[in-house]
């Protein structure tokens, strides 16, 4: 098409998307990545040294991996070509390396971006490998999946992972205000309703752009102020990202749970409403909120567990949306309840001795002796039971007779109801060292 713009000697005046009028044309005029190209960013460094590294770009939708890596080849004088990983197969793969070889036979490098480079398989990216290697080809792949799961640990060893950040308001109200210089007019908005329209934008600058466009398509000069009420009804608020099968998934997750292990309700009901929000799996949620009270409350608080199993159930009742109160309720219950991972850390210990250790038999003395073989064997010899004994507790070992008493495995902390328990440990300790146990 563009062509026949060209010969037509209409390309000038040809229409053009807003978002193509505004891209950028050099790296210095990228925003929101500083850290990548502003004057110490990783990449403008690497061309002042003159070597081009292959490189990963990971970051959410919008935030300009494609941009960045067609400037990348504009400024090394590489020659650019462009495959999808959702589009291209084996034959595709083999004709851009039969290109780039021929390229660099004649002395010319290729630069060679992959959008969504996860999507290949394990096979397909290997076939890259031999190539970066040679310098057939400097390879730059795209993904918004994190690359430690998703690409290959080969590639990884061979290339530089450059994370590209979401758009924080800053990089927005910067890309609002290149549109505007570039249509000639401010946006009818205040103050209220500008906030809005960066928060539909969800950090992704190409959103940003596109919504400037379509407002400034439905409105006209002399349009007086618009407020947030309007811009929604003019525009459609679009759904914050939210991948809840990858990243975004684990990413949430993690911070709820975290939050929670801070003992700040505030900021685990935050998250939490965030993934209610972006239709995670209620059930998810409530099977990690049993997770969180025995992992990092534990017997600090034993209601913990049964609050939380009976969000669960609760919602399994009450269905959704009346259900996620329950979910609601138990997050601010763990929340503030004491945290301990006292057990935890004990079961791993145990777990760690069980392994090491294999399988040495229970000491004798707490053997049954169902048969007189048994019995001469000395099973149950000496056998003190614990309700005849002085105070309910005989103090006998119940470690197999290779590890005697081990150091103590479980010991709970100062907090919540363990500060019982571990009166309780000491009280026995005392009685079971008395008695020579």
């Amino acid at each position: 098409m563009s062509n026949l713009f060209e010969a037509a000697g209409l390309e000038k005046g040809a229409p053009r998307p807003l978002a193509d009028r505004l891209r950028p044309q050099s790296l210095a005029e990228v925003v929101g990545q500083d850290h990548i190209v502003g004057p110490d960013g990783t990449l403008t460094r690497m061309l002042k040294s003159g070597r081009i590294a292959s490189m990963i770009l990971w970051g959410p939708p919008g935030s300009g991996k494609t941009t960045v890596a067609r400037l990348l080849a504009r400024e090394t004088d590489l020659e650019f070509e462009q495959i999808s990983a959702i589009f291209s197969g084996v034959q595709d793969l083999r004709k851009v390396f039969d290109r780039a070889k021929l390229r660099r036979e004649q002395g010319k490098g290729t630069l060679l971006f992959v959008d969504e480079i996860h999507r290949f398989n394990r096979a397909q990216q290997d076939s890259f490998l031999p190539h970066m290697e040679d310098g057939t080809i400097t390879l730059v792949g795209a993904t918004t999946e994190n690359p430690s799961f998703e690409l290959n640990a080969a590639i990884l060893s061979r290339a530089v992972v450059l994370v590209f950040n979401r758009h924080d308001d800053k990089a927005l109200s910067d890309l609002i205000e290149r549109a505007e210089t570039e249509e000639g007019r401010k946006l009818p908005l205040d103050n209220d309703a500008r906030a809005a329209l960066m928060s539909m934008a969800d950090g992704d600058g190409r959103t940003i752009i596109n919504l400037v466009e379509e407002i400034f398509s439905a409105i006209t000069d002399g349009t007086g102020l618009i407020d947030r009420d309007a811009l929604v009804k003019l525009v459609q608020r679009r759904a914050p990202l939210y991948d809840k099968g990858r990243d975004g998934h684990y990413n949430l997750i993690s911070a709820l749970h975290k939050s929670v292990r801070g003992s700040d309700p505030d900021a685990a009901l935050y998250w939490l409403c965030r993934m209610l929000e972006g239709g995670e799996d209620r059930l998810f949620i409530a099977r990690r909120l049993v997770r969180m009270a025995v992992e990092d409350i534990g017997l600090a608080d034993p209601n913990a567990v049964v609050q939380a199993l009976a969000a669960k159930d609760t919602f399994d009742f009450l269905g959704s949306p009346e259900g996620e109160l329950a979910l609601a309720q138990a997050t601010i219950y763990l929340a503030t309840a004491p945290k301990s991972n006292g057990a935890y850390v004990a079961y791993k210990a145990a777990m760690r001795a069980a392994k090491e250790h294999g399988s040495l038999a229970p000491p004798k003395i707490i053997l049954n002796a169902p048969t007189k073989l048994m019995e001469s064997e000395g099973y149950g010899e000496g056998y003190e039971y614990d309700h005849d004994a002085p105070e309910g507790f005989s103090g006998q070992n119940y470690f197999p007779d290779e590890l005697k008493r081990r150091p103590q495995f479980y010991a709970p902390p100062e907090r919540g109801f363990e500060r019982e328990l571990k009166k309780r440990l000491a009280y026995w300790d005392g009685l079971r060292k008395k008695r020579g146990g």
